[in-house]
């Protein structure tokens, strides 16, 4: 509290009347050592005060030998006798007429204690240091000035933390657009400016240093601000290339943007920055915010100029190949490829062979992304000289071919493959192996190819071994780079017989499928739909089946969702790869004897609700169900529509209408895209779709193109239409009673709307709401004791009865749908333990007393059962809802209506059996329902 009324007393007070205790303060201050202080606050305040003391001990004044530029008033500028801005500069190198004057003695321990700011841990204390070192410099001769000015520069030393590098540029942009850093020293700050726009220093597994590059960003904007443009001129190239760099490759977005502007503000005020106008309108602000749009995009048009070509690609490999983040080092690699194409002799002569030193790194991250970056710009160069007609010899000469080729075995010799590394190091290889394979390098039988096919093998079957953030990715690299291998080098040539290699290749993958690893299993499945069609010819009908033996659901690999899911994506594939004959062998092609096989194995998958710790596992594999169903389909209706069976096409869109009536967002939306792609295909239309012109009035293309599918609220009230059509009603039907009877709010509301909706317009129509009703219990008969649709259909059951959409039924005794949803609920909860089922059923038998006759009686009985139930929550639930029920129907008599209810509320229908079963029987008696017998157990022999 003291340091801040000392501050404000210093700051505000009459320097004549401050003057005699800023001595005694000073030393005060000194001696409290507030730089050891482990409180930010009391720090901060201690550079505030001890610069208002060093302003109190200087006279104020404006130094007359600071740097000025131009006039700071337009008015002024405008005027005819202003001194040109050349005039200005040489008034700013005249002698101090001042600097006679003495400076006193504490002055300079004022300065020692803002350089000690300036390193100060916390960010604000080092901010008023800054500004307390240029307000200070301000008021001092210009020697004087310009040794503070060097004692700055001593924070940019390799020896100093981030922080004194970041107080350093804060201190030298305060310095400089206070015009109290001359031209003279340019020379010293500029080269230092640079370093900080690149300062990044590893602390772990990350990295510190983008707080000193935004303040080097800082320092460039208000250098722009501050000179003339022939003072910059002779650093403009290396500061703009500097600032490029920055702005475009930088890992931090806030870092990127304040290059961005300190680039725009060099522009305008300069006016000497090549290509400035250009490169700002592909590098503005929000441009540069998306970090794979700076590396990929902005980066390649800013390649065309030719200044900033070679400094781009210079900086990727000294700085981001070997980047910390993984992330930076893929988008640089990828980069390269790109700027490849700008710079392909100098890439090829320079660059490539240092990339191919790098590979050798004992480094991880170095020796990563060399590899990647070897892949990548090996693809362009080949890819260069195939577009120019050249050969690959011009930009690839033999050292490289030969450097590449070794990269595996120097790896492998060195055991560079296991461990954590091992994971960045295969995947690496992985993804050189695909880009050498689609360069058509000259590898062809060369020992090489059997090295990768090992590191691709061991690689899938190892997949379990691998951590899970990195798994899914190091398996599609092993993926890809086994198709491109496959393709490049193991497909035989024209006119060659198959090498028995080829053979043993797809054996050894169908027995991997039969693996105890999932990982090993996904990993396999994928690579047999990644093998190229010459591979599969004569092997088909194995594969087929090996793949459709991995979707099917055993005890022993229930949990295995993922690897049925990579077997749907497997089978997928390879329908697209192999050719489509009808008449066909089904060995080497989809044909009339093997596409009922197909189909059957991803239909037979849309049934596949598996749910284990992680959720609804399952669903992954119904999305990868629908979409083969949907790509086997229309290539079909492209190539042979009359494989299309009118059976096999019902089954199709029903399934996957039922899909888009489920309660999982995501999944119900990929269900509507597939089915709204079967109905308006881009290409033949496909046969067979039942009521396709029912369905192209109900949706039509320009209406569904904007509709969200996955908002319930948009989603219910169109599929719900699908009811009225007969082929489609059982299976959207049981789609939406799971809907209805979910747990999420808004899914229940709208799904339910639509459904009542639905049933409010056939009220009326007497056969339609027979029909309905039908179906409706048949989809209960069908899953009886299958907890995922009974619970919640008897949900659905309930409401649907309460808000009346089955009265027209009421008014007959006896009506048949009343005493079989009856026989259908006893059914289900017989034996049952599961106390959300009983809840469920007990709904549903009080919403059951509207049906007349033997059903109510019948109905009566089973409640008065559950009030004896062994669960008391049961007993208590079930008196709750019969006391509603009571009040709510009119099914007991007036003279005993208050009797009954009196038992009903008084009762503790938790208390013991015994006491419980008398006051049961009790209203046995009233109701007239005969009372229940105790069955005795079986004594035990």
């Amino acid at each position: 509290m003291l340091q801040v009324i000392l501050a404000q007393i210093f700051k505000h007070g009459k320097r004549e009347d401050c003057l005699p205790y800023a001595a005694t303060v000073l030393k005060c201050l000194d001696g409290c050592r507030l730089p050891d202080s482990n409180q930010t606050l009391l720090r901060k305040l201690g550079v505030k005060l001890a610069q208002r003391l060093g302003l109190t001990f200087l006279k104020p004044r404006l130094a007359k030998w600071r740097y000025q530029r131009g006039c700071r008033s337009l008015a002024a500028s405008l005027q005819p006798c202003a001194q040109s801005p050349r005039e200005l500069g040489t008034q700013a190198e005249s002698p101090d007429s001042d600097g006679e004057d003495d400076v006193p003695e504490e002055v300079e321990s004022v300065i020692e204690q803002l350089l000690v700011g300036l390193k100060d841990k916390d960010t604000v204390v080092r901010w008023s240091a800054a500004k307390g070192v240029g307000r200070m410099a301000g008021r001092l001769p210009k020697e004087l000035a310009d040794d503070v000015a060097g004692s700055v520069l001593d924070c940019f030393s390799f020896q100093e933390t981030d922080g004194a590098w970041h107080g350093g540029c804060l201190a030298l942009a305060e310095l400089g657009r206070r015009g109290l850093l001359l031209p003279s020293r340019l020379s010293d700050v500029v080269p230092v400016i640079l370093k900080a726009l690149t300062y990044e220093e590893k602390r772990g597994a990350c990295s510190v240093g983008a707080n000193v590059r935004d303040a080097a960003c800082y320092v460039c904007w208000a250098f722009a601000r501050a000179y003339e443009p022939q003072e910059l001129k002779p650093f403009v190239a290396a500061i703009s290339s500097a600032l490029v760099l920055a702005a475009v490759f930088d890992r931090n977005v806030s870092c990127r943007r304040a290059a961005s502007a300190a680039f725009q503000e060099n522009v305008g005020r300069q006016g000497i920055f090549p290509h400035g106008i250009d490169i700002l309108t592909a590098a503005d602000y929000f441009a540069v915010g998306n970090r794979s749009n700076c590396f990929l995009d902005i980066s390649m048009f800013i390649a065309g100029f030719p200044e900033y070509t070679q400094p781009m690609i210079d900086h990727l490999v000294t700085m981001k190949i070997s980047h910390w983040d993984r992330v930076i080092r893929e988008l640089s690699a990828k980069a390269l490829q790109n700027l490849a194409q700008r710079a392909p002799e100098y890439t090829s002569q320079h660059v490539f062979p240092q990339l191919l030193e790098m590979t050798r790194s004992p480094d991880l991250h170095t020796r990563h992304g060399a590899v990647l970056a070897c892949a990548q710009v090996a693809r362009s160069l080949c890819r260069l000289a195939d577009q120019q007609g050249r050969p690959v010899a011009n930009f690839l000469d033999e050292e490289a071919v030969q450097g590449l080729k070794q990269i595996h075995q120097q790896l492998c010799d060195r055991q560079l493959y296991r461990g954590l590394g091992g994971e960045l190091m295969r995947q690496a290889v992985c993804i050189l192996i695909e880009n050498l394979s689609v360069s058509k390098m000259p590898f062809r039988g060369d020992a090489v190819i059997g090295g990768w096919q090992w590191l691709i093998h061991d690689t899938l079957r190892n997949l379990h071994l691998v951590s899970s953030r990195s798994r899914q990715q190091m398996k599609e690299a092993a993926v890809s780079a086994l198709a491109a291998l496959c393709s490049a080098y193991l497909t035989p040539e024209p006119g060659a017989a198959d090498p028995p290699a080829q053979g043993e290749l797809v054996e050894q993958y169908l027995a991997e499928l039969q693996s105890p690893e999932e990982m090993t299993r996904c990993g396999f499945a994928l690579a047999l739909g990644a093998l190229p069609a010459p591979l599969l010819w004569g092997r088909l009908r194995q594969v087929l089946a090996g793949l459709g033996a991995v979707t099917h659901i055993s005890p022993e690999d229930v949990g295995f969702a993922e690897s049925r899911r990579d077997a749907l994506k497997a089978i997928a594939r390879i329908c697209q790869t192999v050719s489509v004959r009808a008449e066909g062998s089904p060995d080497e092609a989809l044909c009339r004897e093997n596409i009922s096989q197909v189909y059957g194995v991803m239909l037979g998958c849309l049934s596949d609700y598996t749910t284990d710790s992680r959720g609804d596992v399952g669903a992954w594999v119904r999305e990868a169900a629908m979409t083969s169903l949907r790509d086997l389909t229309l290539l079909l209706a492209q190539e042979q529509p009359e494989l299309i069976e009118a059976r096999i096409c019902e089954q199709v869109m029903c399934r996957v209408a039922q899909q888009a009536s489920e309660k999982i967002d995501r999944f119900r939306a990929h269900a509507a895209h597939v089915f709204l792609a079967l109905l308006h295909s881009d290409g033949p239309a496909v046969p067979h779709v039942p009521h396709r012109q029912e369905l192209e009035r109900l949706f039509p293309r320009s209406a569904v193109a904007s509709v969200n599918w996955s908002a319930p609220s948009q989603a219910f009230p169109r599929v719900t239409q699908l009811l009225g059509l007969p082929a489609y009603r059982y299976h959207v039907l049981l789609g939406l009673v799971v809907s209805v009877g979910g747990l999420t709010e808004s899914t229940v509301r709208y799904s339910t709307q639509g459904l009542f909706e639905y049933m409010k317009g056939i009220q009326k129509d007497r056969p339609a709401l027979e029909d309905f009703s039908g179906t409706l219990l048949q989809i209960f008969q069908d899953n009886l004791l299958n907890d995922r649709v009974s619970v919640p259909l008897m949900k659905t059951l309930d409401q649907m009865l309460a808000n009346g959409c089955f009265d027209i039924f009421t008014t007959e005794e006896n009506h048949p749908f009343g005493a079989r949803l009856l026989a259908l609920c006893r059914e289900e909860l017989r034996k049952s333990k599961d106390v959300q089922k009983l809840r469920a059923g007990v709904a549903v038998f009080c919403a059951m007393v509207q049906f007349p006759g033997d059903v109510r009686r019948k109905v009566l009985l089973q409640l008065l059962l559950l009030l004896c139930h062994p669960f008391p929550v049961i007993r208590k639930a079930t008196a709750s809802q019969v006391y509603e029920m009571l009040l709510t129907y009119d099914v007991v008599g007036a003279d005993i209506l208050d009797e009954v209810m009196a038992v009903l509320s008084d009762t503790a229908w938790d208390a013991e059996l015994p006491v419980v079963r008398g006051q049961r029987n009790h209203l046995c008696d009233l109701l007239g329902v005969p009372r229940p017998q105790l069955v005795p157990k079986p004594s035990a022999r």
